[in-house]
This record gives structure tokens, sequence and C-alpha cells, in this order.
């Protein structure tokens, strides 16, 4: 618990997130800033807090250049960050439209901030996701039809070629990064595609949240970030299950790889659908749709002779006591 005289909670709270995440990290982060109140807040609390564990810390605002003075807000931002007591530097991306504006910007964002820690050596990434964040993306992937993997939604850390993306902010409120940065003094830019109602996330948070608060009563948001922990919870079993056992039940055949059906067969169905899209997304880059994985698995359960199934970049086709996964 927090013992300094007169310091706001928000900000507490903030930084006690910031300090548990950075604890066991070594050598330098990097901050994703964009300016809005949840970044700015977390930049804060990394100014405050990386010192005091030997860790160097730098911004980086990354300007999409999808808005008119995008210049303007990504070097007020940086300069946020400088008066904090951080480095700051500002990357200009060019956003493409691979599916849709909020999916390309991620990525030329998240390409960016992956560039820069490479460029820095750095060992994190952290960025400003909030419980709210991840309560709506647990809500989009329900309304998708999405798997347990997809409702695990965003991970507190995650480790992906080399550096490890941190989330520290799970655990806390949009309205308390909010308070944080009025109790700093720091003016927080306001996006205005959060206010736009082309963009589905935009109608989760101002509408389906709200009716679900009104309707089923307070803590749904919390709700849906504890189904998120659990699923992930599960997610990591199945793959931890998944990596003891691969090894043992496949082989590679020509232009590509082939599963054991009787060892297929010996799973529980859950973990017979993971192996075969793990399978696929492994060899061949590629993630299947449940109906697709069903329509394999029945190749192990209710084999009658089908032929081939035409998946993403690949075939699948039951040989005997295999079934073969080829290049399409």
């Amino acid at each position: 618990m927090e013992h300094r005289p007169g310091l706001d909670p928000a900000v507490a709270d903030i930084r006690r997130a910031v300090r548990a995440a950075l604890a066991g990290v070594t050598g330098t982060v990097i901050v994703g800033l964009s300016g809005g109140a949840d970044s700015l807040a977390l930049t804060a609390a990394v100014a405050f807090e990386a010192p005091k564990a030997g860790i160097a810390a730098t911004a980086v605002v990354v300007d999409h250049g999808l808005q008119g003075g995008s210049a303007d807000v990504a070097a007020r931002a940086a300069q946020q960050a400088n008066a904090l007591g951080l480095q700051a530097r500002v990357v200009r991306v060019d956003v493409g439209d691979d599916g849709g504006p909020e999916a390309a910007a991620r990525t030329a964002r998240r390409a960016a901030l992956h560039q820069a820690a490479r460029d820095a050596g750095a060992s994190a990434i952290l960025l400003a996701h909030t419980l709210d964040d991840q309560a709506e993306t647990v809500l989009l992937g329900l309304a998708r039809g999405a798997g347990a993997t997809s409702l695990a939604g965003m991970a507190p850390a995650r480790e992906e070629d080399g550096v490890v993306w941190l989330r520290p902010l799970l655990s806390v409120r949009r309205d308390t990064t909010q308070a944080a940065c009025t109790a700093e003094g720091l003016g927080s830019w306001q996006d205005p595609h959060n206010a736009d109602r082309r963009f589905t996330r935009v109608r989760v948070r101002a509408d389906v949240l709200p009716v679900l608060e009104r309707e089923l009563g307070p803590g749904v948001a919390e709700a849906l970030a504890r189904t998120a922990d659990q699923l992930r919870e599960d997610a990591d079993a199945f793959a931890a299950m998944i990596d003891e056992t691969i090894e043992d039940i496949v082989e590679h055949v020509e232009a590509g790889i082939a599963v054991s059906v009787p060892a297929l067969a010996a799973n529980p169905p859950a973990l017979r659908h993971r192996i075969i899209r793990h399978v696929v997304a492994s060899e061949f880059g590629e993630s299947l749709t449940r109906a697709q994985t069903l329509e394999v698995a029945r190749l192990v359960t209710d084999w009658s002779g089908q032929g081939p199934i035409d998946l993403p970049a690949c075939r699948a086709r039951r040989v005997g006591r295999r079934i073969e996964f080829t290049a399409s």
C-alpha cells in the first residue's frame, strides 16, 4: 500500500501496477505513447518507477498520419514525455488497408514499436490497454463466436520475437487513468476515432457495455476481464499439453506434415481440435475456422472414405492411419 502523503489514489494504483510489471525486467524498456489518457498515465508512472528499478525507459510516439494535425498531436505527446523525464521520439508510419483501418493501424503501430525496441536494445514494450479494453475485446470475441484463445483477450505479458510486450494496466479502469492525468496536471488528447461510431469497438464501448451494466448490474466489465484471465489459463495449459505431445504424433511428408489418426482419436475433442489448428497454423501460417476444424476432425472420428478437404494454404486428406496436410 502506498504511504506517500497526499498521493492521489488513482496515481498510486497506476504506479503500483507498473511497479509489479517491471519486477524482473532489466535494461531498457519502450513505452508506447499516443497522448491519450491511458498511455499518458502509463508514461508518467513509468517515468517515476523505472529509475527506482534501475531501468532505462524511452517513450515512442507513433504518428499514423490518419488525421489532420496528427504530427502536432505526436509532437505534444513527446514533449509531455520529456517533461516527465523520459526521452521520447516520434515515428511516422504508413498505414495499409489490410483488415480494415483499425487492424491496419494496429499492425503498423506494433511493427514500429518492435523496431524501436530492437534499435534501442530494449527487452520490453509497455502498452496502455486497460481493463475496459480487455472487456471490449472479450465482448467482440463473443459476438464473433470466437474460441477460447480469442476470448482469453490480451495477456499481461507475452514474448514475441525476443521482446516482451507488457500491459500493466489490464486491472485498471479507464476512469482511473483519466483521474491520474487530472491529478498530475497532464492534459490528455481525445482521439476523435474513439467517438466514431463507424468502428465496432466504439459502439461496444458507448452502447453495449453501458446497457449490460444498466440491465445486469455493475461489475460487467470486471467479470468479462476475469473470464479472459480464466480462459487464458486454460489456453496456456492446452498449449503446454500440445507442446509436450506434438513431436510424438506428427511426421513430415512431402510438401507438408502428417498427424497420427490413433493419437488424435485418443484425445478429447478439445485437445484434438487444438492440435489440428496448431498443425495448420505452425506449418502453413493460417488459422482454421471451427467449421474447417470439425471437417478435418471427421477424417478421424467419422471416416467413410470422404475425399480431401481444401483449407487455407493447404489440403487435408486421410491416408491410412495418418491425416496428411499438404500445401495447396
